[in-house]
């Protein structure tokens, strides 16, 4: 699969375009973010007046209006925080799905090099690991970023209302938290590289052992896939454990310097120079927005490792989605082919290697012609299918329809010229009238041509005698039907 080379913002701007069609949800959602991360200065602020008003003043009006006004931010603080994290989730599912949605069209499109050199499992684990990875950086972080970033705005401003000096001092610890987060997130991305790899290894692994499961038994070769699965497994839990490790790191460090800040602001604003400027409600509001800012500050600092994570797993998904199709240059449509096929001088061989699957072959066949091509295994029975049906492109020469080149031909109505039986036979786990019927519209005929072929093919008294006849479902790949 391609690197796809480009920034984090640039990824991440990409990922939030698939956001633009809920643009209205999202404005409210914000607009609920901006009075969630208000409740937090508004409840800082109640301070001054409980304290001051309340307790040394014992001011009447203040006393009555300090319990109701802490009701109403609550409620508040409720509703506006349910709208912002359901509104987020249910945006950020939407936007999976789509994603899921172009990533399944792009697969339906590739050519088959592609298939030839990126394995099923790898390519699965793009559509289950990867795209959590970007659910979590499209609600969660999302929803992080955006109100604990207006929550931290809105104490800072009060808190430089209170107290410019000790606000000033605060905010040294910007600058050094900045440089630990920076060099944390380009490590956290690596890691989420070899993390994505590993999974994607991982899956294969699984996925070749229950295809193989029988014919790894028949040959005893348990301990041997054991020991091939244990190496991926210990690769993932070795770059798992490195992203751990940069966590577990960086974020106390980032802490700790809050920490220290906050400890320094403490002592001088207890201080007698200070104590004698501010009241005890002005004091009290000021530690309280600064301890409030604690939370907001540890979830923006940890928010590194999923959107980190988000950033890569969206990179491999657009690398899929923006994979070139399978070329369809071809303008001719056609509905039913006479059956003239003609190879010419055609050459043909996979990927970069030295040997030709075929060499200079020549071959006419008329319509109406019973052909056998018989050969060892490799001789390229099967390419020869294959370029058929433009699967692949022959190196040199031409192959003709009805005398016209195979490139000519629209490619879905050349492909419906041909009915393949492959010797891997592969069933779909739904009904047995959806798999005869693969790429065809449900019609009355459609379904008296099903019980005509199946009746010539011997299959119509097995059929009949499935608990649903036409619509029993195989299982997977026909495991709940007699081979």
């Amino acid at each position: 699969m391609k690197q796809f080379e480009t920034s984090g913002w640039a990824i991440y701007k990409r990922l939030l375009s698939y956001a633009l069609p809920y643009w209205k949800l999202f404005f409210l959602i914000i607009i609920s973010m901006i009075v969630f991360a208000a409740t937090d200065t508004g409840f800082a602020a109640l301070m001054k007046p409980m304290l001051d008003g309340n307790f040394v003043e014992k001011d009447p009006d203040t006393i009555r209006m300090v319990p109701l006004a802490l009701i109403a931010l609550f409620l508040f603080r409720g509703v506006t925080g349910f709208i912002s994290r359901y509104g987020m989730s249910w945006i950020g599912r939407n936007i999976i799905k789509h994603l899921r949605q172009d990533m399944y069209a792009s697969l339906l499109a590739l050519p088959s090099q592609y298939l030839d050199h990126n394995s099923g499992g790898k390519l699965l684990s793009l559509f289950t690991y990867d795209v959590e990875q970007i659910a979590e950086a499209t609600t969660n972080v999302m929803t992080i970023i955006i109100r604990d970033s207006l929550t931290l705005l809105f104490l800072l401003v009060f808190m430089l209302w209170v107290s410019v000096p000790l606000t000033l001092l605060f905010l040294i610890m910007g600058p050094v938290i900045a440089l630990v987060i920076s060099y944390a997130s380009k490590r956290f991305r690596e890691s989420s590289r070899r993390i994505q790899a590993s999974m994607g290894s991982l899956t294969q692994r699984v996925e070749e052992t229950l295809s193989g499961l029988r014919l790894i038994k028949s040959y005893s070769a348990q301990r041997q896939q054991k020991n091939h699965f244990q190496e991926v497994n210990e690769m993932n839990r070795a770059h798992h454990l490195k992203m751990s490790l940069i966590n577990n790191i960086s974020t106390p460090l980032v802490q700790f310097i809050a920490a220290c800040t906050l400890a320094l602001v403490i002592y001088l604003a207890s201080s007698e120079h200070y104590i004698s400027h501010i009241s005890v409600g002005e004091f009290v509001s000021f530690m309280t927005a600064m301890m409030l800012l604690m939370q907001p500050m540890k979830r923006l600092t940890n928010i590194n490792v999923p959107l980190q994570k988000g950033i890569a797993a969206a990179g491999s998904v657009f690398s899929l989605i923006d994979e070139i199709p399978e070329a369809d240059t071809g303008k001719e449509r056609i509905k039913r082919s006479k059956g003239s096929i003609t190879f010419n001088h055609v050459s043909f061989k996979y990927g970069q290697g030295d040997r030709h699957a075929l060499v200079d072959l020549s071959l006419d066949i008329q319509p109406g012609e019973s052909i056998a091509i018989v050969g060892r295994s490799g001789s390229g029975k099967s390419t020869l299918v294959q370029l058929l049906e433009r699967f692949y492109s022959p190196d040199s020469g031409e192959i003709l329809l009805d005398g016209l080149s195979l490139d000519h031909y629209q490619l879905e109505d050349l492909r419906k010229q041909f009915a393949v039986v492959s010797q891997d036979i592969i069933l779909f786990n739904d009904t047995v009238s959806n798999n005869l019927a693969i790429g065809l519209t449900a019609t009355d005929r459609l379904i008296e041509k099903m019980i005509q072929a199946t009746t010539s093919a011997h299959a119509i008294d097995f059929i009949n005698q499935l608990p649903n006849k036409f619509e029993t479902t195989v299982g997977d790949n026909g495991a709940l039907l007699s081979g």
